[in-house]
Parts: C-alpha cells; sequence; structure tokens
C-alpha cells in the first residue's frame, strides 16, 4: 500500500478479545462492547458497526453529488444498512449488503442519479465495490 500525503483523517481504534471483546478509540469517543452477530449477550458487532459507518459516509457523498448537481437533499434524509454475515460450503465466510437509501419529495430520476454518484465517491463503496455484494433500493 502506498502512503498518501493527503491523509485527512486517520481513525485510531484498538480492540481485545474479537467479537467478544471491546472496542476502544484514542479520542474516548468509541468505547463499546462487542458481541456475536445475533447474541442476546450485550454489545455490537462488526457488521452493526460497517453498516453505521457506511451510512454516515454514503449520506455525505449524496450530499456532495447534490452539491456539485445543485439539488437539495431533504432534512429527512437515511439510509437503511443491512449488511450479511454469509459462509460457504467451504467452510469460509464473505459479506453481502443491502442500502435502502430514503429520499422523501424528491424526483425518482434524481435521486437515483445521486445514490449512483455517491457509490463512485464514498469511500466504503469504493472498497467493498467487486468484494461485496452490494443491492440499493432508493426510495423518493
Amino acid at each position: 500500500m502506498s502512503v498518501n500525503n493527503d491523509v485527512l483523517y486517520t481513525g485510531k481504534t484498538h480492540i481485545t478479545g474479537g467479537r467478544n471483546g471491546f472496542a476502544r478509540s484514542d479520542d474516548g469517543q468509541l468505547d463499546i462492547k462487542l458481541s456475536r452477530p445475533a447474541s442476546k449477550d450485550p454489545g455490537t458487532n462488526p457488521e452493526q458497526l460497517l453498516g453505521a459507518g457506511w451510512s454516515a459516509c454514503f449520506i455525505g457523498a449524496i450530499g456532495i453529488a447534490a452539491a456539485a448537481n445543485k439539488l437539495a437533499v431533504p432534512a429527512d434524509i437515511s439510509v437503511d444498512a443491512e449488511i450479511d454475515l454469509c459462509k460457504t460450503d467451504a467452510k469460509g465466510y464473505f459479506l453481502q449488503a443491502r442500502l435502502r437509501v430514503s429520499l422523501p419529495g424528491m424526483e425518482a430520476a434524481a435521486a437515483e442519479e445521486l445514490v449512483s454518484a455517491a457509490h463512485q465517491t464514498c469511500p466504503y463503496s469504493k472498497a467493498l465495490h467487486g468484494n461485496v455484494a452490494i443491492a440499493t433500493t432508493v426510495v423518493v
């Protein structure tokens, strides 16, 4: 991996105990218990964290696309993310994802264009493209 001199931010976390452990950021803003998916134990899991981070970033990318096209983004924009942890027959694991993007009151074609543009600029979408099956639904 090459080093980019234009780093805008570096998120730093320390994880102990894996899926049954703890996650803490260096600034203390993130301090959570981790638990296995679908367990009754308190805590969140990596799939939920990926969905939350990706959705937040994706809304920002929609805002950038909207500004470039001189469009207003609805104040009640939202993204519902579903991240599936899947298993293959060969005992391998992989992820698949669904994003449901709600842009209430927007014209359908404009909303679809913004979501498409957001996938081209959102760092999460770019990182996952080609590695994770992604289905996107746009609701207006």
